[in-house]
């Protein structure tokens, strides 16, 4: 997403269009017949997922017993660091917003925030003021950069979790691309549930505002799908039951 699309999502107030992924004899379809996740919302939207489409990700997405544990998990860049995603926020990648010039946070943050005013001199790349409808919490809640710690971006499917169910394996480029996908994977969130989520998964950590639940299973298997990533037999069943509410 270049710096003209993010100033126009900022100017419109448009609603972030999730990646919807179908399952077609195992081929993802992205945006096929796909729901619209309404990030500047407190509640679920008309728009959000139905129970019908989680048991659609649910039903398609591949299942294994636990979570592995390779080993090797080292997200960290100094010296004697593994730095297996790449550096944080890098624009050096190709996932949406990589080589536009601005970092995956402040992408991240000009895609989510609404009533945005950038710094003045970075050509729109780094965030000033906003105003953030929690995904998680519920609650609507002002950013100032000099408190830029109260929000922080989450990975609604946990780099350390995607490392132990896959991305071991992968390239680098395409764990760089998984870290920063702006499109599919980063949410701003308050900083409180961001860390105590860690590196959980839907069995280990929900959302604390359970009027989110709906938002967060969908864009967790979406996440999973996109990226050919299994979810736990632990987590399908958490999953399923929140499926049965929505």
């Amino acid at each position: 997403m270049g710096r003209v699309d993010r100033v126009w999502l900022r100017r419109n107030r448009v609603s972030v269009r999730t990646v919807f992924v179908a399952a077609a004899a195992g081929v993802v379809a992205a945006l096929a017949g796909g729901w619209l996740v309404d990030q500047a919302t407190v509640a679920p939207a008309p728009g959000s997922p139905t129970a019908e489409h989680v048991r659609m990700l649910l039903a398609s997405v591949d299942v294994v017993a636990a979570r592995p544990r390779p080993g090797g998990y080292s997200r960290g860049c100094g010296s004697g660091e593994g730095c297996v995603f790449g550096p944080a926020w890098s624009d050096a990648q190709d996932a949406p917003g990589g080589h536009d010039g601005c970092d995956t946070r402040n992408n991240v943050l000009a895609q989510t925030l609404t009533d945005v005013s950038f710094r003045s001199g970075t050509g729109d790349c780094i965030v000033d003021r906003g105003v953030l409808a929690d995904p998680y919490s519920g609650t609507t809640r002002e950013f100032d950069r000099s408190e830029a710690r109260a929000v922080q971006i989450d990975h609604v499917f946990p780099l350390a979790a995607a490392w132990d169910l896959g991305a071991s394996q992968w390239p680098l480029d395409r764990r760089m691309r998984f870290a920063n996908d702006v499109a599919v994977n980063l949410l701003a969130v308050g900083a409180r549930d961001n860390q105590d989520k860690g590196d959980g998964t839907p069995s280990d950590w929900l959302p604390p505002a359970p009027s989110m639940h709906c938002f967060y299973a969908g864009k967790y298997l979406t996440v999973a799908l996109a990226y050919d990533l299994p979810v736990t037999e632990a987590d399908h069943a958490v999953l399923a039951r929140i499926a049965d509410r929505c």
